[in-house]
């Protein structure tokens, strides 16, 4: 689960709880106020129809009782030994109206739901020795609705959900731009990883301070790396470029002059790689046709006496790559390959397979069939300098598949090392996958 919905559904339960004990906490101070104000209004209206009873002469009372009907839809009616009545359940606002108006109005009040089997709100009440049934209107005691309750709480969330929202972005903004910079720091964009440092936060501010500051710290080093290592092998090039001419016109022995010059170019080899490891352009990307770049990344392999080449790339599969550093990948990979691949008969034997490897990427195979590497050393052979000398005793830099990595990193890509079934060493590519259209 990502921060930002974590953030979201946490703040979400606490709105949803908070919410509900404030419904709740509304609906018990609403209840009590409630019941007081109905018991007002219905112990008048008992007190005024009793009154009016007593004072109006018996042929009156026809035409107070129908006024009564009429203006107040209540209802008398006479009490009979017989009658059987049902009161409000404990704990609901009838019980509560019941217990006031019997505080009110003594304690022979009789207050109840239903009276022989009919619903309504029934308060029995006596005259003298007469008794009555006053049937008033039951939505005297009615609170507020369900429905309203439902729109009220309706609305209470989805305001809840809004500032969830709200608050989460805000949150989660300031790592988002944290994650970006950060990875444009992997990329060697240095300038373009700036944060902002004046921000109303002050523990924000603060962490942009640090990255900046680590930031600068890093171009600096990698900037001085760069020079030296630029420097180093520009300067040794030149003693290298005059050790090559000095060994064509001053060693007459030609296997000696041969062997002088393999070493020479060795030499000049790791130079080129050092080069290539200090210096980091702009990358841009662009759809490649996989077979393509396999292709002229192997020709200068395929007429060497002792390589096999097995390339089964098809002519369909585009990556999405900068078309520069996707050849010195393979030329780094294949030159590994065929330094380090060579089987007990003395030929190397190379297979490259190309395919899809789901709907966003391609997948390159570049695999010998070679001693192979001892399975602890496998994951550092990426590493810079790192070189596995027990398996491969040929000189080297131990710079190639470390360039590898970092090259397919800077094109969203990666690198995985395997030892195959047979033996060998399988360099397994990665990279964004490309239309024919682009």
């Amino acid at each position: 689960m990502s921060l930002f919905w974590r953030n979201f559904l946490l703040l979400v339960a606490l709105l949803t709880v908070n919410a509900l004990a404030w419904f709740q906490a509304l609906r018990t101070l609403e209840q009590e106020p409630r019941a007081l104000q109905s018991a007002q209004a219905l112990a008048s209206l008992v007190n005024l129809t009793r009154a009016s009873l007593i004072y109006t002469d018996p042929i009156a009372r026809v035409a107070l009782v129908k006024t009564l009907v009429d203006e107040e839809n209540v209802r008398i009616a006479v009490r009979e030994p017989t009658d059987t009545h049902r009161p409000f359940a404990a704990g609901t606002l009838g019980a509560r109206v019941a217990q006031a108006l019997q505080e009110r109005l003594g304690p022979g009040t009789l207050v109840a739901q239903e009276v022989n089997g009919f619903d309504g709100l029934w308060i029995g009440f006596a005259i003298e020795d007469e008794k009555y049934w006053l049937l008033a209107d039951p939505a005297r005691l009615a609170g507020v609705q369900g429905r309203t309750w439902l729109v009220w709480g309706a609305t209470a969330v989805g305001l809840s959900l809004v500032g969830a929202v709200l608050i989460t972005r805000l949150i989660n903004q300031p790592l988002q731009r944290l994650a970006r910079a950060a990875e444009r720091v992997g990329e060697g964009d240095f300038k373009g990883a700036r944060l902002s440092e004046r921000l109303p936060t002050r523990e924000i501010a603060h962490v942009n301070r640090a990255f900046n500051a680590m930031a600068e710290r890093l171009a600096r080093a990698e900037a001085d790396r760069r020079l030296m290592l630029a420097g180093i092998s520009h300067d040794l090039r030149t003693p290298l470029a005059r050790l090559r001419l000095e060994v064509e016109l001053g060693v007459p022995d030609a296997d000696t002059r041969e062997r002088m010059a393999g070493d020479i170019a060795d030499v000049d080899a790791i130079l080129g790689q050092f080069l290539d490891f200090a210096r980091e352009r702009p990358l841009k990307s662009e759809p490649l046709p996989l077979h393509e770049a396999v292709q002229r990344a192997c020709a200068k392999y395929q007429a060497r006496e002792g390589v096999v080449l097995d390339v089964r790339v098809p002519t369909e599969l585009q990556a999405r790559a900068d078309p520069t550093a996707l050849h010195r990948v393979l030329v780094n990979l294949m030159e590994n390959a065929v330094r380090y691949g060579r089987g007990t008969d003395g030929v190397v034997r190379i297979d490259l397979l190309g395919e899809h490897d789901g709907a966003a990427n391609v997948r390159l195979v570049v695999r010998d069939h070679g001693p192979g590497v001892d399975a602890k050393v496998l994951p550092r052979l990426t590493e810079p300098f790192f070189r596995a000398e027990q398996a491969r005793s040929t000189p080297g830099s131990g710079l190639g598949l470390a360039i590898v990595q970092r090259t397919l990193q800077r094109m969203r890509g990666q690198l995985r090392l395997e030892l195959p079934e047979g033996g060998g060493l399988a360099a397994i590519v990665t990279l964004p996958a490309a239309t024919p259209a682009g």
